[in-house]
């Protein structure tokens, strides 16, 4: 399942037509803010203010901070330092940013290397300034059955697809947040997730 794409009509929220301010020092993507929320394990991708497609992600499973040393994932203002990737196959394994050769298929069973895609981030705020030389990416991951939970060992993961398409659309200096808290907007109701629901078999044990 790829990303879910949606008209910002379908949103009441306030900040759906707020445009992005390009950040100071970052020249590049002013048309493009990545939202990153903990609490949700979603990404949420707005183009001049709207939103326009929601991912799932794990960021990391021993919390939030920017320590050096740490395994946590920074929250803050971002951006896109650098992209790397660009061209490489599905599942293209990079060991220290540099492609290896090797291509995995979602879910391979014992691997966790990063693939596909990296958007390199940099912290702007004091919280975050370790970001770039710890290595805080967004990135893909073969592990994809662990998205929607913290997983990761500090960055954000996201699907190979997913991060592909991503890449694609933002530029280098597009803004970035990460936030402890829910995304500022609701993902769009999806009639093919409810009635995924109603036609799902029951349970083992479930009982009529």
């Amino acid at each position: 399942m790829v990303s879910t794409a949606f008209s910002a009509s379908f949103l009441g929220a306030t900040e759906v037509n707020t445009p992005v301010a390009p950040l100071k020092g970052a020249p590049g993507d002013p048309h493009h803010e990545i939202i990153v929320s903990v609490k949700d394990q979603k990404l949420l991708l707005k183009t001049d203010g709207k939103p326009v497609a929601f991912y799932p992600v794990s960021t990391s499973r021993f919390g939030i901070g920017d320590r050096l040393g740490s395994y946590t994932t920074p929250v803050g203002r971002f951006f896109v330092r650098m992209k790397i990737g660009m061209g490489q196959p599905l599942g293209e394994v990079f060991h220290s940013r540099t492609p290896t050769g090797e291509v995995l298929h979602p879910n391979a069973p014992g691997r966790d290397p990063i693939v596909t895609r990296i958007l390199w981030l940099e912290g702007v705020e004091q919280g975050n300034q370790n970001a770039f030389k710890r290595g805080i990416y967004i990135h893909g991951t073969p592990q994809e059955q662990q998205l929607g939970h913290p997983a990761s060992f500090g960055c954000i993961r996201m699907r190979s697809a997913d991060v592909a398409v991503l890449c694609d659309r933002v530029g280098t200096g597009a803004s970035v947040r990460i936030i402890a808290d829910h995304l500022p907007v609701k993902e769009p109701f999806s009639i093919k997730k409810y009635l995924d629901v109603l036609t799902a078999p029951p349970e083992p044990n479930q009982r009529g």
